[in-house]
């Protein structure tokens, strides 16, 4: 049987100035900001934060130059992520196109989508949303229907796609589709990638799904004879699988996937006050110690992607424990502090409670569903 190597992240002194450079900018730039507000975290959406960010270097930071980016480490960046997710920064309007998006098409894309696109992305002024998911599909990648056919000059596209995070705010999205038909013996084929320009771009309507919330994050996104041209193609025709995979690495192994909820861990403690219970002490403290465990899982894959590996199945691994992490500890917080959760509590404790309850059930669902995660997983280790 297979075993996972999480090998120990090299060490950074730099990153560690970084740090204090951030949480200084923090301290200002989120003073006014509720913790209701800071429980939002990578949901969090301020186009203007973002401009900041790329003005201070943070956004494109492992990026060359040339393209508007630092050349700094990913170590660096991982200290940028989670210092602005454990404050609760609002950061999701670059979020996409800085994790994934952006390094995608620096590896595989065109140079004119490359100077075109990256140095916007830098700078905090392109923001990106995932044309992934299907109705009847979900994390299945493999049996998407929307299909790119081939025309004169280009491709019509046709189909839908769903939960597509931000993308009424989005300048581009990144379209997972059929160009071909899957071979008999590879179903991962005749699938491929392109780069759309939502903002002028016809035959493409983006509806709101409204969460439990009444909040506006999700959409359903229809291609009706969606006219794209070949300069639209990211990568090679047919080669989609590949390239989705690689960037899937980016996606879910990142501290979001263990942070999402941690602005409830920042209340709770603050409700059970400097002396808790025994029971309660016993459970901050599993709580610290299963989030140090996560978090050394997930520094070490920035440590392979620093090293250029495509830890795909090492990422699934810390994208299921920090769902099961993120979804406990709202769980936890209801048994150690009776209070009863309201959105719109003066309570900072009840009010983000309230909201993280609510989104608790989406975090095994956003960035590949659990089934889907474990029998990759599974099949890593040899046993399926």
């Amino acid at each position: 049987m297979s075993v996972y190597n999480f090998a120990p992240p090299p060490e950074s002194p730099e990153a560690e100035v970084v740090r204090a450079e951030v949480r200084e900018f923090l301290k200002s730039e989120l003073a006014t900001r509720s913790p209701r507000e800071r429980a939002e975290s990578w949901n969090g959406h301020d186009p203007a934060f973002s401009r900041k960010m790329g003005e201070r270097g943070w956004i494109a930071m492992t990026w060359p130059k040339k393209y508007g980016g630092h050349e700094r480490t990913a170590l660096e960046r991982y200290v940028v992520l989670e210092e602005m997710l454990a404050a609760g920064a609002p950061v999701s309007a670059h979020w996409i196109a800085d994790r994934q998006s952006g390094p995608l098409i620096m590896r595989v894309g065109t140079d004119e989508q490359k100077d075109t696109i990256l140095p916007r992305i830098a700078r905090g002024e392109a923001f990106f949303c995932i044309g992934m998911s299907e109705p009847d599909t979900g994390s299945d990648l493999a049996s998407v229907r929307t299909r790119a056919t081939k025309v004169q000059g280009g491709y019509l596209v046709n189909g839908t796609k769903v939960w597509t995070s931000f993308a009424h705010l989005s300048h581009y999205m990144i379209l997972f589709c059929r160009t071909g038909a899957p071979d008999s013996a590879n179903r991962h084929g005749g699938v491929s990638q392109f780069v759309i320009d939502l903002k002028n771009t016809s035959g493409i309507k983006i509806s709101p799904i409204y969460a439990l919330t009444g909040e506006h994050h999700f959409n359903e996104v229809v291609f009706n004879d969606c006219f794209l041209p070949e300069s639209a193609l990211l990568g090679r025709e047919g080669d989609g699988w590949n390239q989705v995979t690689s960037e899937l690495a980016l996606e879910r192994s990142g501290p979001e996937r263990f942070l999402s909820s941690f602005t409830l861990v920042v209340e709770l403690l603050r409700a059970l006050g400097p002396n808790p219970s025994d029971r309660a002490a016993i459970a901050v403290g599993r709580l610290a110690a299963h989030t140090m465990t996560l978090r050394r899982l997930s520094r070490s894959v920035a440590g392979m992607l620093q090293a250029g590996e495509n830890p795909a199945v090492q990422a699934a691994l810390v994208k299921d424990l920090g769902a099961l992490l993120e979804q406990e500890i709202p769980e936890i917080a209801r048994l150690l502090v009776d209070t009863e959760p309201t959105a719109d509590s003066t309570n900072a404790f009840s009010a983000v409670l309230a909201h993280t309850m609510l989104h608790a059930p989406s975090f095994s669902l956003r960035g590949g569903t659990r089934e889907i995660l474990r029998g990759m997983i599974a099949r890593g280790l040899g046993l399926r």
